[in-house]
């Protein structure tokens, strides 16, 4: 199944086999020493893959933009918009913020859709610097933009449950694009989402 995300941007994906992957679910948590065999446990196979599908999917959505009639020219950003993905090295969850804007060209884009540009791409095994380039990239192809911003603050709970153990320790990963890059652009971005 191919799936055509905005303009720009086209996702190869394979239908999903929940009942397969519970299946394996099984075997695998069997395989750790997992007793599955008590009413509470019974369907947490299940539970488990229906879990990782839904936080490796997104809905589909057209990429709404308008006409700049007034010729507006400064940043549009919008702070603080929730972040879910998976580390792609341990298949653990990182959660967190991203602040993400733009300085609009001819089009302006609805609000909306920069929130789910970013649960379009966070959707997935990946790293945080791979997710914060993605959405920057296809933020500039599809606005045509001056300039385009992604900071994404994020806590990785492969760092903080497993391993160094460094709960509250977050990672800031950054994106910019055409003018943004320039340092008063880009300290201005910095400076509103700080």
């Amino acid at each position: 199944m191919t799936l055509t995300h905005s303009m720009t941007t086209t996702v190869k994906q394979t239908l999903p086999d929940v009942d397969r992957a519970a299946h394996h679910a099984r075997g695998f948590l069997e395989a750790l020493g997992v007793d599955l065999s008590g009413p509470a446990r019974h369907e947490s196979a299940m539970r488990m893959a229906k879990a990782y599908l839904e936080m490796m999917s997104s809905d589909p959505f057209e990429m709404t933009t308008f006409d700049n009639d007034e010729g507006y020219s400064e940043l549009v950003l919008v702070a603080a918009i929730p972040v879910q993905s998976l580390c792609e090295h341990h298949f653990l969850p990182f959660t967190g913020v991203a602040h993400v804007g733009y300085l609009p060209g001819d089009r302006l884009v609805g609000l909306s859709k920069l929130a789910r540009t970013v649960e379009m791409y966070a959707r997935g095994p990946q790293t945080q610097e791979n997710l914060t380039q993605q959405i920057a990239d296809h933020l500039n192809a599809a606005l045509m933009a001056r300039g385009v911003g992604v900071v994404i603050e994020a806590e990785h709970t492969c760092m903080s449950l497993r391993g160094v153990r460094a709960g509250g320790a977050r990672t800031r990963t950054s994106a910019f694009t055409g003018d943004l890059r320039e340092s008063a652009a880009r300290s201005e971005f910095l400076s509103s989402v700080s």
